[in-house]
């Protein structure tokens, strides 16, 4: 991976964490809508999003070899649609939580994300971690071993975030092919189901008097959901899986502070004291991403 890759890397996964942040909040402008028909509705106009998106860049050659591929081989086609279901249990849960007072345990699970990927990236990958990056993940672990010992386990949705994503991240690797690609076929490959989930759920009688929510709400969820995924999944090419993992810290802190200024949930004395080891290991995280920008300037 060259410097430049790195740079584009870098603010690629922040500006994908900040809209992310922002999407947990948005999905409260939807109600009546339930997180799995919020999570429909996202599909449908997220298809349409990516599309543009990867007619915009001048990929529509790259995307159509792409289902080719995914349609005469086998094994492309079942990584596809596994990496399509893992996708969408994240997306889900994302839309779900915020609508059940569940999205602080769902940041908890982006806390734990980064640990488990600078793991896999030391382990599986072999990649090599700095003296920076090792006391940054030390910290953070801090936050985590706090959580364990006074709740003696973590919540379902927690557990769905930080043991569900490294396997999607390490199959999308596996597949390796242009990121926005890959996305717009996964998007595709739910469509079916979304379409599903809108015609048997009550979601087309709620929103049907709402024009706001046809032309601009609606809309809107599938161009901010676009921007952040690709973002976000075009930055974990570019990145070590390493840093990667690490710069995750930085979409959960986003999250608590939408969750509590935004989305009104409480943040205890007890969660504070796994929070800020955590936020102590972001702050050394935005300390090693500055160094190292700066050694790949030089």
């Amino acid at each position: 991976m060259n410097h430049s890759d790195i740079r584009r890397g870098l603010a690629l996964s922040i500006g994908a964490s900040a809209m992310f942040a922002l999407l947990s909040a948005y999905a409260t402008l939807l109600k009546p809508l339930s997180g799995l028909d919020i999570f429909a509705w996202r599909i449908v106009w997220t298809v349409p999003g990516a599309l543009l998106l990867v007619a915009l860049r001048k990929r529509l050659p790259i995307l159509r070899a792409l289902v080719v591929r995914v349609v005469t081989q086998p094994k492309l086609g079942a990584a596809m649609v596994v990496a399509s279901g893992l996708l969408g249990t994240q997306l889900w849960l994302f839309l779900w939580a915020p609508l059940h007072g569940r999205m602080l345990e769902v940041s908890l699970g982006y806390f734990l994300l980064p640990l488990v990927m600078v793991l896999v990236g030391r382990f599986h990958y072999h990649e090599r971690l700095d003296a920076l990056q090792w006391l940054a993940v030390a910290c953070a672990a801090v936050g985590v071993a706090h959580e364990l010992w006074v709740t003696g386990a973590f919540s379902w949705p927690t557990l769905v975030v930080a043991l569900g994503y490294p396997p999607y991240l390490m199959l999308r690797r596996r597949i390796n092919q242009d990121s926005l690609a890959v996305f717009t076929v996964e998007m595709a490959l739910m469509l079916p189901v979304a379409v599903v989930f809108i015609i048997k759920g009550a979601s087309l009688q709620a929103i049907a008097a709402r024009a706001e929510m046809w032309c601009l709400l609606l809309p809107g969820l599938g161009a901010l959901s676009t921007l952040a995924l690709a973002s976000y999944l075009k930055a974990s090419r570019l990145l070590p899986v390493a840093l990667f993992g690490i710069l995750g810290y930085v979409e959960p802190v986003l999250l608590v502070f939408v969750s509590i200024t935004l989305l009104r949930e409480t943040l205890s004395a007890a969660q504070l004291a796994t929070y800020v080891p955590i936020w102590i290991a972001v702050a050394l995280t935005a300390l090693h991403s500055v160094r190292f920008v700066r050694l790949a300037s030089n």
